[in-house]
């Protein structure tokens, strides 16, 4: 089999939090991720360090539609005359049509703070892009890349498995893994972002990558880890205080500002708690890095919260 790589890009302003991949076989390649328009620079660069063209690039994949994932993807394809964005089905209509992401996203942060995180998001030409369905696969050099469809943190997400290098390219199934966490042991956090929280497929996604048998797995937050049923563990505890959280905001706190307030007490009582548990420390640094997942992931399980008491059925 011919020349495999992987090459990380940290693709953040701050270090170590987003991450893309370079995927590299024999004369072509992908990127797996692309983060936002401000990340291109940096993605060129990663691929011009490699010696390669961005005529080479055969393919851009997303493992879903959030933008500090996807939003940079029509910027990236726009460099890279050649390839082709993959997507998942759900996902690949709305990197087409980015107004709805545009919208809801600029609702929660406003129109500047959105430029400033995400930059312009371009629409993606639909003649480029391409939809994976559940267990399809993509060539790539001698390689065969395989797509999980993984719903729990989002319906349109997928996982990528590379049995040629060993990793499954996980997004946010797997987890928040940053760095700068890892200081005194394995530190990892869920992901329950608005607005697609589902416990039960969570819990099967994490199931889905461990039974694929890689021995490593690389998050987009941030980077490859090998300890995969240690990563799942603290996941599925997550995941776990996470559904009884939903649950006792339905039955006892009103309001979906009331029920995030709530939850993001909640979250931050437990993170200090694991982190005490396993001799972490955490200071400022650390609570500034873990600010915005903590505001996200309580949206997004007050979000579930009030979708459950009204009985709204599932999309």
């Amino acid at each position: 089999m011919g020349h495999h790589a992987r090459r990380t890009i940290d693709c953040d302003v701050r270090a170590e939090c987003t991450a893309a991949y370079l995927r590299i076989a024999g004369d072509e390649c992908a990127f797996i991720e692309t983060h936002t328009a401000h990340a291109v620079p940096r993605l060129l660069a990663a691929l011009a360090s490699e010696g390669l063209q961005p005529e080479q690039v055969r393919w851009i994949v997303v493992t879903h539609a959030h933008l500090d994932h996807a939003a940079g993807a029509g910027a990236l394809l726009a460099r890279c005359p050649s390839a082709t964005l993959l997507a998942h089905p759900r996902a690949a209509r709305h990197l087409i049509d980015p107004t709805k992401l545009i919208a809801s996203a600029t609702q929660v942060y406003g129109a500047a703070r959105f430029d400033e995180l995400y930059g312009r998001v371009e629409p993606v030409p639909a003649a480029r892009v391409r939809a994976l369905s559940d267990g399809e696969a993509f060539e790539l050099g001698e390689a065969s890349l395989r797509v999980h469809h993984t719903a729990g943190h989002a319906k349109h997400h997928f996982v990528v498995d590379d049995p040629a290098t060993g990793t499954v390219y996980t997004g946010d199934t797997f987890g928040l893994v940053y760095p700068a966490l890892q200081r005194s042991g394995r530190f990892v956090l869920a992901s329950t972002s608005p607005t697609d929280f589902d416990p039960v497929e969570a819990r099967r996604s994490i199931d889905c990558v461990l039974a694929l048998g890689e021995p490593s797995a690389c998050p987009t937050h941030f980077g490859e880890v090998s300890d995969l049923e240690e990563v799942a563990t603290q996941l599925r505890t997550w995941i776990d205080r996470s559904e009884a959280w939903l649950h006792q905001a339905v039955s006892s706190v009103d309001g979906t500002g009331s029920i995030t307030a709530w939850i993001s007490d909640q979250l931050r009582a437990s993170i200090a708690a694991d982190a005490a548990a396993r001799g972490l420390v955490l200071g400022a640094a650390d609570w500034a890095l873990l600010a915005l997942d903590i505001d996200l992931n309580a949206q997004g399980i007050a979000f579930a919260a009030e979708k459950l008491r009204r009985g709204d059925p599932p999309a």
